[in-house]
């Protein structure tokens, strides 16, 4: 991989971040965090753009002092130019433009859901990186699905979810059960103290590799309805139990359809990302899967999960090396197929 060196720049929901990359080693990676959000119970777009444009100078600016790289010392700039919210887009891509443009470097466009799984080939992401062909479980607040990775820039979609995705789920059960947002981190810590085996569940019966994440929620929902006429503090009474089996449920969901997928079409090498790759009961059960059914898995490190620049700059890096690179008049977009 060559030496050259890249800023990555992340801003498709509420997550500001700037990164630098040299080769596929992360030399800084900052994010600022929209705490605004939590009032809502959801991000709120007009707001998650303006926050962008608060933040994205003093990140990138801290990027390049963490990294010990001036301005020009860099060969390219990428910058995520979807799926994502469209406001949010817009300011990544607009800084992106301007700062290539004064500086007289290329303009690399990336592909957010693409970065998600190919961050797995920055340096320290994993012990060693996939080998391809590989499935990859890229699960987040915003998309659920199941990617055979052929090559870098070769994937197929072959299921996804036909409704809400994973991280979407535990955001909405955890405001039924009144957590702040997001949720997903919070039902995972209370989980850790709670039986995952105290409450049933429904599971979707879909085919192929498809999921759905609806029929869990209203699920939650008309239970927790029952349960609260008969007693107004079961979900205080139960919280950690009722956690910790809506985390198993899901999990189990994501796992089940995942192992068909390796067991139809024989592959060993599976991954994991995007943001619900944190969750600490995914982890186990792919942890689990090594031993059981003899695959070799990838989980990404805690920092390269959620949404961030890195993963936009190692995309950048490949693109880099094959001289693919985008001009003035690229724009932001919602939709961005993978």
């Amino acid at each position: 991989m060559s030496d050259s060196i890249i800023l990555g720049i992340e801003s498709s929901c509420d997550d500001t971040s700037a990164a630098i990359i040299k080769g596929n080693s992360i030399l800084s990676n900052i994010a600022a965090n929209q705490a605004i959000h939590k009032e809502y119970g959801g991000v709120v777009p007009e707001l998650a753009s303006r926050a962008h444009q608060q933040n994205i100078i003093p990140v990138v600016e801290k990027s390049f002092t963490k990294a010990n790289i001036q301005q020009n010392a860099i060969s390219a700039i990428g910058f995520t130019r979807g799926p994502g919210l469209l406001g949010s887009l817009l300011v990544g891509t607009s800084f992106a433009k301007s700062l290539a443009m004064s500086l007289n470097v290329p303009l690399i466009e990336v592909n957010h859901l693409q970065a998600h799984i190919l961050a797995h080939f920055i340096e320290d992401a994993n012990p060693v990186p996939p080998t391809f062909p590989f499935l990859c479980l890229t699960v987040s607040g915003g998309h659920t699905m199941i990617v055979l990775v052929k090559d870098y820039f070769d994937m197929e979609i072959i299921g996804k979810t036909i409704d809400d995705a994973a991280g979407e789920a535990f955001d909405k059960i955890g405001k039924i059960f009144d957590l702040d947002y997001p949720a997903g981190p919070i039902i995972d810590r209370l989980s850790k103290e709670g039986n995952p085996d105290t409450f049933k569940f429904n599971k979707p019966k879909m085919e192929n590799y498809d999921y759905s994440f609806s029929g869990i929620k209203t699920s939650v929902l008309y239970f927790i309805q029952k349960e609260v006429r008969k007693n107004p503090d079961f979900i205080k009474e139960h919280l950690n139990d009722l956690c910790a089996s809506v985390q198993k449920t899901i999990v189990e969901i994501l796992m089940n359809k995942l192992e068909k997928a390796a067991k139809d079409l024989n592959v060993k090498e599976v991954a994991i990302a995007g943001g619900v790759s944190a969750n600490s009961a995914l982890r186990k059960a792919m942890e689990d899967n090594k031993e059981k059914l003899g695959w070799n898995i990838y989980i990404p490190k805690f920092e390269y999960t959620t949404d961030n620049a890195a993963m936009i700059a190692m995309v950048a890096q490949l693109k880099f090396e094959k001289g693919e690179f985008t001009d003035l008049r690229t724009s932001a977009t919602a939709k961005y197929d993978l």
